[in-house]
């Protein structure tokens, strides 16, 4: 066991966010299938044998957790907003607005009352990782936040469909919450909810500061995230590790959102979660300062500093990641600290620009840096 409270696993002392990149022979089906080469047995198939390969590399290479890679899934987000009840496919006809990069234009939205769907495709996916996973290793969970869905224009129409607003948000965390529990009577322990809102906010409210009406509306936004994910995490089993990772956008090495976590770390010192995944591999963080704010003397949290980038292959000097350790620990113990990539390597099917060896000896580095910063 790694957290101060014994019923609970990770976040590991060196963890990682869950996708990699996707291997040749899944990408290579995934067109046959696309194209119709393939039929969705065959498919499976074949997916099964590639998670089947990359858990044996995550073992191999050390790690105490293992994932699918997100193999199963298209998109880091959208594949799990799709299997919930009362949440639709829809083309937005738009690219999301990446420094430098175009992405596909699918997006979800909703098209009933949000619902927990007991037939979710995400149970199934755990269910082949858990059984695949050796014993003694942690097969993670990982799925976006309910965040995801109330931001932005995927919900604008939710009046459509309810008559008050903290009515859908109730529902949504309900919905959460259930999917939650059922990956937990599946077997889960360690579950990762990833969040890209937080860097949103604290863009707009960092560019709306003198605009005190505009900057409300982002105010209400930050409380509403706050309100929604405690009572989606509120009532789950004692020995269920929940974290988040709060990220600023992953797509083929490019990102969405800067500034540093001022601006929302109040906010984050009130979230319930074990753990959290913070980037730190860029100036486009900020110092460590929050910290301090984000932890709020919660003695059982960890939180897990991702230092090293995951959108290039170079590595980083380990001295100066133990350096930044160092400063780190000034703000929150170094017992509470631990280490990962900033992000995954595929939060999307394309990837990132790196190559499956510099993937593989990221995931060393991180490995390395952490056994000699701590002895557990």
């Amino acid at each position: 066991m790694t957290t101060q409270n014994s019923t609970k696993v990770g976040p590991f002392r060196y963890d990682i966010v869950g996708s990699f990149l996707r291997t040749t022979g899944l990408k290579d089906a995934l067109a046959q299938k696309r194209n119709g080469e393939l039929s969705a047995t065959e498919f499976l198939k074949i997916q099964h044998a590639e998670i089947k390969k990359l858990v044996a590399a995550e073992v191999k290479h050390g790690l105490a957790d293992v994932t699918d890679g997100e193999f199963s899934r298209s998109w880091w987000h959208l594949d799990f907003l799709w299997g919930l009840g009362g949440i639709a496919h829809y083309d937005y006809q738009k690219s999301y607005k990446f420094k430098g990069a175009k992405t596909r234009t699918d997006n979800a939205e909703l098209d009933g009352q949000v619902a927990y769907n007991p037939e979710h495709p995400f149970f199934a996916a755990f269910s082949y990782l858990k059984s695949i996973t050796p014993d003694g290793i942690v097969p993670k969970q990982t799925i976006p936040s309910p965040t995801m869905l109330f931001r932005d224009n995927r919900s604008d129409n939710w009046p459509k469909y309810y008559q008050q607003r903290t009515d859908y948000l109730h529902d949504l965390a309900k919905a959460y919450h259930l999917t939650i529990q059922h990956f937990y009577d599946l077997g889960a322990r360690y579950l990762q909810i990833d969040d890209t809102t937080w860097a949103f906010l604290i863009s707009k409210l960092n560019e709306t500061k003198d605009q005190p009406v505009e900057q409300q509306k982002y105010v209400t936004l930050a409380q509403e995230s706050v309100a929604v994910i405690n009572e989606m995490l509120t009532g789950l089993p004692a020995d269920l590790t929940v974290t988040t990772h709060i990220c600023r956008g992953n797509f083929r090495s490019t990102f969405l959102f800067a500034g540093g976590y001022q601006a929302v770390a109040p906010y984050l010192a009130q979230l319930n979660y074990d753990g959290f995944f913070l980037e730190y591999d860029s100036e486009r963080s900020g110092d460590f300062a929050p910290l301090k704010t984000i932890f709020n003397n919660r003695t059982e949290k960890r939180i897990v500093l991702g230092l090293l980038t995951s959108k290039e292959g170079e590595l980083e000097d380990p001295a100066e990641i133990r350096q930044r350790l160092l400063e780190a620990s000034q703000f929150v113990p170094l017992e509470n600290l631990a280490l990962s990539t900033q992000c995954g390597f595929a939060s999307t099917e394309e990837g990132n620009l790196l190559t499956d060896e510099q993937q593989w000896s990221k995931i060393e580095l991180v490995k390395k840096i952490a056994q000699q910063v701590w002895q557990d």
